[in-house]
């Protein structure tokens, strides 16, 4: 299970990262950075699906919807905010459009 958990840690976290700079472009949709605000909302939000309060219940609605929700957002960002990204990086483009 820890193998498993790992990789998906490491992809979130890059997530999140080109989810940042993504929101800051200006290429990107209005809805995707007002999903972003609520995906921050969500996490600061005392309102949950499960409370919090709930022993470790509480807490798994945060770790199983929140990187779901910031995948979602990231596949779903246009082509040139996605190269733009990858640029940065250093990475190489070759011109199809793919979820990083």
């Amino acid at each position: 299970m820890i193998k498993m958990l790992l990789p998906r840690l490491v992809l979130f976290r890059k997530e999140v990262v080109q989810l940042w700079k993504a929101f800051f472009a200006p290429e990107t949709p209005i809805m995707l950075k007002a999903a972003t605000l609520f995906v921050a909302f969500y996490l600061v939000n005392p309102i949950d699906i499960i409370p919090d309060f709930i022993p470790l219940a509480g807490w798994i609605d945060d770790i199983v919807l929140v990187p779901m929700m910031v995948g979602w957002i990231v596949s779903r960002l246009p082509v040139p905010v996605r190269a733009d990204m990858r640029e940065r990086n250093g990475q190489t483009i070759d011109g199809r459009a793919r979820r990083v």
